[in-house]
């Protein structure tokens, strides 16, 4: 079967952009690929299941930002993680070593312009038919409509109810995090 690098976007208010991600990290280990994922706004320290699983398995993950913004009393902290993550996203996607990238959380990056957009979805078009390019896989909240345009696949996840509105719980290990 001959390789069509693909950019897929998980987007929507619903829950499950990031799992439906590590879903497609788990099939391409299952195949003997490589994968990498990049997590934007999420600070290092945060330990998520996926993260601890990813890492044991052989996936190279990094984490660029400093947690919630609406935490933060310096936002030019997040934008500068933003924008290493950003240069760190293209090294790999550049590299020829990797059969999926993941970049998780990547929308807020570029709606909150941390990373211009424009420059994302030019660079994209400009290297996705390069050799060795990987299938990339992009989630957040809010993917705008230009990214939805050069994406190849978009699933949208739809929130009808969550333990978080409904009944106030907290984020669930194993289940949010």
């Amino acid at each position: 079967m001959d390789r069509c690098p693909l950019i897929i976007v998980y987007t929507g208010n619903g829950k499950g952009k990031t799992t439906a991600a590590m879903g497609q990290v788990m099939r391409v280990l299952g195949h003997k690929g490589k994968c990498a994922v990049i997590q934007f706004i999420k600070p290092d320290s945060l330990e998520t299941g996926e993260k601890l699983a990813a890492l044991a398995m052989g996936v190279l993950w990094k984490n660029f930002g400093e947690g919630f913004t609406w935490n933060s009393s310096d936002i030019s902290v997040t934008a500068n993680a933003c924008r290493s993550g950003w240069e760190q996203a293209k090294r790999w996607m550049s590299s020829g070593l990797f059969d999926l990238v993941v970049l998780d959380e990547f929308t807020y990056a570029m709606n909150e312009d941390y990373v211009a957009q424009n420059d994302v979805l030019d660079w994209l078009s400009d290297h996705k038919s390069q050799q060795g390019f990987p299938h990339l896989i992009i989630t957040g909240r809010g993917a705008s409509s230009k990214l939805l345009q050069i994406a190849d696949l978009v699933t949208e996840m739809v929130e009808i109810k969550h333990p978080f509105a409904g009944e106030g719980l907290k984020a669930q290990k194993m289940i949010e995090h």
